[in-house]
Parts: structure tokens; C-alpha cells; sequence
């Protein structure tokens, strides 16, 4: 007999798997679930930023942030790339709807984003 333990979909089990008979029957596995898993600590919800401004910048599809390609404080044109984005393998800018000066960044390089989730918000 073998223990294993096995991670499934974040779940996980303490397998035991035992030699089959001699009569070449494949080896059975038996799954007990280990103790339960802890679930992962809630991330802080992000507070509002005080420069927060009243143009918002949001996702057009569901991804992964992947690069922040300004900062508060910095000035953008309409079209230019304020978040990028990685979805279907495709990285997917995100673009300033109109001018004006980036007031907050409400993401992070590896946080997963919504269709229509606020990234940014400019002024």
C-alpha cells in the first residue's frame, strides 16, 4: 500500500492505494478526504482612493491584470493604454476613454478582473 495526498480543484485528499491481486486486476484507490482545507484569507477590500476621479476606466473582457501601464498623477490621451490585460492568451490594453490625468489605479499586476470591473479612474 501507497499513501498519496492529492490536491483536486483546491480540495484536499490522503489517498491510499493498494496492489491489485495477482489475477492482474487493476489497483483499486480509496479517497478519504483530509482534514478540510483552510480557506484563503479574504483579501482587504480595497478602500475608495481619495484622489479617486470621476472618469472610469474598466475592463471590456474577463482576464488578469498583467501590467499597469500608468500611475496616478500620470497624464493620458484618449486611446492610450492605462491597464493591460491578459484574456484567451491575447494581452488586451485597456484603454483612456477620454483625456485627462490617471487619478487612481484600482488593480494589481495578477488580480483577475470582471467584463466592466472598475481598473482606474481618471480626472
Amino acid at each position: 500500500m501507497k499513501n498519496y495526498t492529492i490536491t483536486v480543484n483546491g480540495n484536499v485528499y490522503d489517498v491510499t492505494v493498494e496492489e491489485g491481486a495477482s489475477t492482474g486486476a487493476a489497483p483499486v484507490a480509496k479517497a478519504a478526504p483530509a482534514a478540510a482545507p483552510k480557506a484563503p484569507a479574504a483579501a482587504p477590500k480595497k478602500a475608495a482612493s481619495a484622489g479617486a476621479g470621476s472618469i472610469k476606466v474598466t475592463a471590456g473582457a474577463a482576464g488578469k491584470v498583467v501590467r499597469l501601464d500608468t500611475k496616478p498623477g500620470d497624464p493620458v490621451k484618449a486611446g492610450d493604454a492605462v491597464v493591460t490585460i491578459e484574456s484567451m492568451k491575447m494581452e488586451i490594453p485597456v484603454a483612456a476613454p477620454q483625456d485627462g490625468t490617471v487619478a487612481s489605479i484600482d488593480c494589481a499586476v495578477g488580480d483577475a478582473c470582471e467584463a466592466g470591473q472598475l481598473l482606474a479612474t481618471l480626472n
